[in-house]
């Protein structure tokens, strides 16, 4: 074993886990992790909450009374699923006491068949904050275009907001100035700026897997010398504009009125290719502020065999765009990629929201009371 991990923490990288399941929650390996780990909060997306209820450990007895009391399979999976996140809260509550209301947190996704849908959206976040009912969540909203006017308006109505789904530069700065925006509102209103917290979740191994995909088609030597390089260098270069966007004169009078900075998250952060080393979108991407929500095979593998050598962003910005260029030079458009990656993510939460809805509708069926 390494302090890989405490060292991570120390650099200022806030270590969440990108899991969560009732079987995690009641047999004391949350608290054990936060414990032993170092991890300070939680997030989850559709596709996890699939595989927890799917998988079944711990819910038997909730789908049993669900099932009796008749209720519709959407409103079984939202009473599953926010349970789940307001335990898990609790459990956090000290972390999130501790760092001021900065980390403890657990995320909450919005329905995703909501995606492209603002009003939707808004009145979806309202309702998971109420629903779930504890300072330390905060609700997922994906970075679509229709995602970013919810941003801003939800924000503006008090509510903190982890915005996932970001694969491209251009979609990010969009991000950062909805959370600002928002913050405007939420100032006019005479809300408390410093209760207000988010983080913006950057995708980093996708945007390798679909590069080096067709990197691969490609298959001259030029083009596999460029393999495993765009998802950090696209990270990194989101870092920079994070600096430029937290360092404005419209971001310090934001601050000087208590607000907070949104944090860069790095999302998808399992290697995907087992070329690479299994701690590289940990390892490459330490910089103070930023959180890495992993899961929890790359949690284990930075425990064991992580390399935090200090900050890995500062000072290679230049490399970074360079990198970048070096893909879009083979032909392979970037703009292409993270359009792409965007569609997919958002039909992938949504493909697995309907699974989830039709496990959950089997289970209620094959657990109803017999009439009489």
């Amino acid at each position: 074993m390494t302090d890989a991990l405490k060292r991570l923490s120390e650099e200022g990288v806030a270590i969440w886990l990108d899991d969560l399941s009732r079987q995690r929650i009641t047999s004391g390996n949350l608290a054990e992790l936060i414990d032993q780990q170092h991890v300070v909060g939680v997030t989850t997306n559709p596709t996890i909450f699939q595989k927890a209820i799917s998988g079944g450990d711990g819910y038997e007895q909730q789908l049993t009374d669900l099932a009796a009391r008749k209720v519709t399979v959407e409103e079984a999976v939202r009473m599953i699923t926010t349970a789940d996140v307001r335990d898990a809260a609790d459990i956090m509550r000290p972390v999130f006491d501790a760092t001021d209301g900065q980390d403890g947190r657990v995320s909450i996704e919005v329905d995703p068949r909501l995606a492209h849908n603002t009003r939707a959206t808004v009145a979806e976040a309202k309702q998971l904050a109420w629903l779930v009912d504890r300072p330390n969540t905060l609700i997922k909203i994906p970075a679509t275009k229709a995602g970013l006017p919810a941003i801003t308006e939800v924000i503006g109505l008090g509510i903190s907001v982890n915005v996932t789904l970001i694969f491209s530069l251009e979609r990010y700065r969009e991000v950062m100035d909805a959370y600002l925006a928002g913050l405007e509102k939420a100032k006019a209103k005479g809300l408390d700026l410093s209760k207000i917290r988010s983080v913006a979740s950057f995708f980093v191994s996708r945007v390798d897997t679909e590069i080096d995909k067709r990197i691969d088609a490609l298959g001259t030597d030029e083009a596999k010398a460029a393999r495993g390089k765009a998802g950090l260098a696209n990270a990194r270069l989101a870092y920079e504009a994070y600096e430029e966007i937290f360092s404005s004169d419209r971001w310090s009078a934001l601050e000087n009125a208590g607000a907070n900075k949104q944090r860069p998250l790095w999302a998808s952060t399992g290697v995907k290719d087992k070329a690479y080393k299994a701690t590289l979108y940990v390892d490459d991407l330490v910089a103070p502020n930023t959180v890495n929500t992993m899961p929890e095979a790359t949690l284990q593998a930075t425990e064991e065999t992580g390399s935090i050598t200090g900050n890995t962003i500062a000072g290679t910005y230049q490399q970074a765009r360079a990198d970048l260029d070096a893909v879009e030079r083979l032909g392979i458009s970037y703009d292409d990629v993270v359009q792409l990656l965007e569609d997919e993510g958002v039909e992938k939460f949504e493909a697995s929201w309907n699974d989830l809805l039709k496990s959950t509708e089997a289970e209620l069926e094959r657990l109803a009371p017999s009439e009489g």
